[in-house]
C-alpha cells in the first residue's frame, strides 16, 4: 500500500476510511454521546451507553491483543507518550460536556450532521474549530501552556496497565484485556433484547474503526520511513486544522485528524440518505443558536484543555487506558448531565 500511496497517502486513507464508518455508526447506529447521557438520566434508557460500553470495550481488547500479539506498542501512542495535567483534564472535560449540552450534540455528532444537510451544524462546528485553534496556537494559547503544561514522557508510559506492570509485573496487555473482557461481557449482559445485535454490532464496528487509527498510523510509521503521531480519531483539534488546511493549504501537508473530519462528514451524509433523505436544515430561532454557539465556543477550548473530546479521550484514549481517558469522560458526562439539567428541567426545587 505505501508503494502505491505513499506514505502520507496512506495515513490519510486510513483517517478517511474510518471517519466514514464513524459517519455511518453516528447517523443509521445511533452512537451518540450525548444521546446516551440524556437517555440514562432522562428517557430511562440505557442502551446507548451500553453501545457506547461495546464500543469501548471492543477497541481497548484490540488494543491490548495487538500489542499482546506484538504487532503494536501502545506505549508510543501520543495519549501515552505525553503527561497531559490532570487538571486540564477535569476542568476541560466539564467545560466540553456542558458546551456539548449548549450545542446540542458534540463536535463529532454535528460534523455527521453536516453530511445530512444540517447548516447550524457548520456554523457551529466552524466556531469549535476556530476556538480550538485560538487554544492551540492563538490568542488563548499562551495562557493555557501556562496553566496546563503537558510533559513529554516517553520513559514512563502514561497509562494505568503500564502503571500497574511497573508496581507489580504483571503484563500490560493481559491487564488491558481482563478490563476489556469486563465491558464486553457487560455490553452483552445488560444491552436489552430487542436492540442487542444491532448495539453490539455497531459498539463493535466504531471499537475496531478506533483501533484502525492507532494500528494504522503505527505501522505507517514503523513500516516506511516517515514519523507520524500514533493516534486515532478525534474531533475538535482536527476540526481546527481542517480549516487551517483549506485555508492555507500551500505548502501544508494534510494529516490524519483531516482525512476523519472529511470522512466523518461523508458517512454521515450517506447515513442521512440511508434514513430519512438528505435535506437542508437552517435555524430558525437565534435564541437556540446563541445558546449553541456558546456551546460551540465551550467545547473549542474545552477539548484542547482536555487534549481530546468525547471521542479523542472518550473512547481513543480511554480505549489505550491513559490516565486522562477515563477521567475526561467522567468529566464531559458530569458537563453534559449539567448543561441537560439547566436545559430539560432548570434548577427549581423539584417536590
Amino acid at each position: 500500500m505505501l508503494d502505491i500511496l505513499g506514505e502520507t497517502g496512506a495515513v490519510l486513507l486510513i483517517g478517511l476510511v474510518g471517519g466514514i464508518i464513524l459517519g455511518l455508526a453516528a447517523r443509521v447506529g445511533r452512537f451518540c454521546t450525548l444521546a446516551m447521557v440524556e437517555d440514562a438520566h432522562y428517557g430511562d434508557d440505557t442502551s446507548r451507553l451500553w453501545l457506547w460500553v461495546m464500543a469501548l470495550g471492543t477497541a481497548m481488547g484490540t488494543n491490548y491483543a495487538l500489542q499482546a500479539m506484538g504487532l503494536m506498542e501502545i506505549s508510543q501512542s501520543f495519549y501515552i507518550t505525553n503527561a497531559f495535567p490532570i487538571l486540564g483534564a477535569v476542568l476541560g472535560g466539564l467545560m466540553f460536556g456542558y458546551g456539548m449540552a449548549l450545542a446540542g450534540n458534540c463536535g463529532f455528532g454535528h460534523l455527521a450532521r453536516i453530511g445530512g444537510g444540517d447548516l447550524r451544524s457548520l456554523v457551529i462546528v466552524l466556531v469549535m474549530g476556530v476556538t480550538a485553534m485560538m487554544a492551540i496556537s492563538g490568542l488563548l494559547a499562551a495562557l493555557r501552556i501556562q496553566l496546563l503544561p503537558v510533559v513529554f514522557s516517553p520513559e514512563t508510559p502514561q497509562s494505568y496497565p503500564h502503571a500497574i506492570e511497573r508496581l507489580t509485573g504483571i503484563d500490560s496487555s493481559l491487564i488491558g484485556l481482563a478490563l476489556a473482557a469486563v465491558l464486553i461481557v457487560a455490553a452483552i449482559r445488560f444491552l436489552p433484547a430487542h436492540r442487542r445485535i444491532s448495539h453490539l454490532i455497531w459498539g463493535a464496528v466504531v471499537g475496531l474503526t478506533i483501533t484502525s487509527g492507532f494500528y494504522g498510523t503505527y505501522w505507517v510509521t514503523n513500516t516506511g520511513f516517515e514519523v507520524f503521531p500514533i493516534l486515532s480519531h478525534s474531533f475538535t483539534a482536527p476540526v481546527g486544522d481542517t480549516i487551517h488546511y483549506v485555508m492555507f493549504s500551500s505548502g501544508l501537508d494534510p494529516k490524519f485528524g483531516i482525512a476523519s473530519v472529511v470522512g466523518v462528514i461523508i458517512g454521515g451524509g450517506i447515513g442521512s440518505v440511508i434514513r430519512h433523505g438528505f435535506h437542508w436544515e437552517a435555524c430558525d430561532d437565534p435564541r437556540q443558536l446563541k445558546r449553541q454557539l456558546a456551546g460551540a465556543t465551550l467545547m473549542g477550548f474545552g477539548a484542547v484543555m482536555a487534549a481530546g473530546c468525547s471521542v479523542g479521550q472518550g473512547l481513543s484514549a480511554f480505549s489505550m487506558l491513559a490516565y486522562t481517558g477515563p477521567i475526561t469522560a467522567a468529566a464531559i458526562w458530569a458537563g453534559a448531565w449539567f448543561g441537560l439539567r439547566q436545559l430539560i428541567v432548570g434548577f427549581a426545587t423539584q417536590h
